[in-house]
């Protein structure tokens, strides 16, 4: 199979497996996967800069991207937001499961195939790198949800109020009768 396959397939097949998936459940998930794609292009730019790794091959005439930004990735995100979102420690799992199998499978696999290789960039280096990636995306979509609100209520006291919008007199009549 030729490489230009591979890298189309990437870019195209995932997307069909959205059939399977709810539609208010592709509504919700849409723009984490689309933030995730578009911090994925950025960090695959970033590490190809910085000579972390290099992308030998791209779909035709998609040049400087890698087709799996834009198709295995962002799915992937919208399935593992399905299954895992509101389980904090369940998607750290199963996100941690499926970064390794992207560290020790597909980027050795896609490296032999003469798609991708890692110049200065380690396992341990890339995998945390994902990781990272992984907890910020979950941020986001905690934000998208306005789930952040509440954690962050809890954090401060509501005891705790600002001078500024403290009044000056506790009753204006007692100020005015002055």
């Amino acid at each position: 199979m030729s490489n230009q396959v591979i890298l189309w397939s990437m870019a195209l097949l995932p997307w069909l497996t959205l059939f399977l998936m709810k539609r208010d459940d592709i509504k919700r998930f849409m723009p984490v996967a689309l933030f995730g794609s578009i911090t994925s292009i950025m960090i695959g730019d970033i590490g190809g800069t910085l000579k972390l790794w290099a992308f030998k091959e791209s779909a035709f005439p998609l040049s400087h991207i890698f087709t799996y930004h834009l198709g295995l990735a962002p799915v992937l995100t919208m399935w593992l937001f399905r299954f895992t979102y509101e389980r904090f420690w369940r998607f750290i799992a199963v996100d941690a499961i499926l970064n390794l199998g992207f560290v020790l499978i597909f980027a050795p696999w896609l490296a032999a195939r003469g798609i991708r290789e890692s110049i200065n960039a380690t396992s341990t280096s890339l995998f945390l790198i994902l990781t990272v990636h992984g907890v910020v995306l979950y941020i986001y979509q905690m934000w998208q949800e306005n789930a952040l609100a509440p954690a962050f209520k809890n954090l401060f006291s509501s005891k705790i109020q600002l001078t500024a919008s403290k009044s000056l007199f506790k009753n204006k009549r007692n100020r005015n009768n002055r």
